[in-house]
């Protein structure tokens, strides 16, 4: 996915948005970057890799060098960012978050339109940033091409640009994605997550609504264009995204993901199906609270029979090849065979996208003594890869456990019956729940229901994108 952080001070904030940056580590691992303006140095800009190594060691001489009163930085899944822009409304640097279902086609519009080329990447793929300026450049004002952008595109874009006098953001118009201001006595700041600019003495100043353009700079925030009220803001977000710290839309992670656990053992427990076992247990990270919410509720104590060692390897899949990737993963589960050997576990994981990962992780319990392995998934069965976010982007919705054994079972026509597939009173539903335990060598599974999931947000269903799920976005 991806994030921003952006700030506009009476003093130099380069340090600022350094460690705002680095806040939204958990959000992207593939590259980050930032870019400052001051009078003297002009606009300064640093991209760096951080597959192999945290935004932190990769930026820290560069948050020495740089120096200005106005910079940005960014954590990208996707694209090099920020890129430098030169157009009729000036030279300015932008970042966005989201995705372009569309952008071969846009793209060619604009070269009927005079536009002569694109930075690309080196797969061939046009930057989304290039692309989004070129569409903002067709009207007289970013405020007019940001909104003329937002309605082109077939897909979602949030995004931060700044010139040498402001910084400019808007929220997607779905309003998926958060966006904060932050207040301090020298200026303001722009940032995804909120507890970003906690540490850093900012008070939360307005969540941008979907749609909101804002400009800050040192002396104040300024709406360019209003927001609207309706929204799908991602669920995702609250289930796995976010740090446990975040609050989106007055609703915080830790707390959902807590209550969500809840709810969950509340089902099994009405259901009649609240296993026997020794522990509860959480797939770490995002796993954990919601696995101690469902802990809480069915009286079953918590427990961590396997430790992640994360100080050198933080993320599995952060190196090159997915050889490497498997061997890490596999070197960051350290057993406590105490709390392993001749126990029945139940494990809480946010999520169960392609089961690859599960698979390897219930053999190395069986491996160290386990004599049952249940499993609850903190979110109902994903059927679709996502189209706004890259979450469980897949090439083939077939890549993902539910839908590959939906196709085996019924060939195309499946599809046709994904709501009583995600539904375990119905006989598709059964089937679908016996046969990945059959593949993953569960002894029971279970997913929180679509319902269970927005209870634990405690927002409106009708504000909440939950197209992973059941394709309504």
């Amino acid at each position: 996915m991806g994030g921003f952080f952006g700030v506009a001070s009476e003093n130099d904030c380069v340090t600022d948005v350094f460690f705002g940056t680095d806040y939204h580590s958990h959000l992207g691992t593939r590259r980050g970057g930032m870019t400052a303006y001051s009078d003297t140095l002009g606009f300064q800009r640093c991209i760096h890799s951080i597959e192999n190594s945290p935004f932190r060691t990769k930026f820290e001489k560069d948050a020495v060098s740089m120096k200005g009163k106005l910079c940005i930085g960014c954590i990208s899944d996707t694209d090099p960012q920020p890129i430098l822009v030169r157009s009729k409304l000036g030279v300015y640097a932008i970042c966005t978050v989201g995705i372009i279902n569309n952008a071969e086609e846009l793209a060619d519009e604009l070269f009927e339109y005079g536009c002569d080329n694109f930075e690309v990447m080196s797969s061939g793929a046009i930057n989304s940033g290039s692309l989004i300026g070129a569409l903002i450049a067709q009207k007289e004002s970013f405020a007019e091409g940001i909104k003329y952008a937002q309605d082109k595109i077939n897909g979602t874009v949030t995004l931060i640009i700044l010139t040498k006098n402001e910084i400019i953001a808007s929220r997607d118009k779905k309003g998926r994605l958060p966006i904060v201001v932050g207040k301090r006595d020298d200026g303001y700041c722009l940032s995804l997550e909120d507890f970003a600019f906690q540490k850093l003495g900012y008070d939360t100043f307005k969540e941008l609504k979907p749609g909101e353009i804002v400009r800050i700079t040192s002396k104040g925030c300024e709406t360019l264009a209003e927001g609207r009220d309706e929204m799908k803001i991602c669920s995702f977000l609250w289930t796995y995204y976010g740090y446990p710290n975040a609050v989106y839309e007055n609703v915080n992670v830790e707390v959902m993901r807590t209550r969500n656990g809840e709810i969950l053992a509340e089902n099994d427990i009405n259901a009649g199906r609240l296993p026997d076992v020794d522990y509860i247990c959480g797939i770490p990270d995002s796993g954990v609270p919601h696995a101690i919410g469902y802990a809480n509720r069915s009286g079953i104590p918590f427990a961590r029979p396997f430790i992640k060692y994360t100080p050198t390897w933080p993320r599995s899949f952060m190196p090159q090849t997915q050889e490497m990737r498997n061997h890490v993963a596999k070197m960051k589960l350290i057993p406590v065979h105490e709390l392993i050997e001749g126990k029945k576990l139940l494990f809480v994981d946010d999520s169960i996208v392609r089961g690859t990962q599960m698979r390897e992780t219930v053999e190395f319990l069986y491996a160290n003594g386990a004599k049952e392995v249940h499993m609850r998934s903190a979110c109902p069965p994903i059927m679709y890869g996502c189209r706004y976010l890259n979450f469980s982007s897949s090439k083939s919705e077939l890549e993902l456990i539910a839908r590959q054994i939906i196709n085996e079972n019924e060939g195309a026509e499946g599809v046709k019956y994904i709501q009583e597939y995600s539904n375990s009173a119905t006989e598709r539903g059964k089937f679908l729940r016996d046969e990945i335990c059959r593949r993953l060598n569960l002894t029971t599974l279970e997913f929180q229901t679509l319902e269970g999931t927005v209870r634990a947000i405690g927002l409106p269903e009708d504000k909440l994108c939950t197209y992973c799920w059941n394709g309504k976005g």
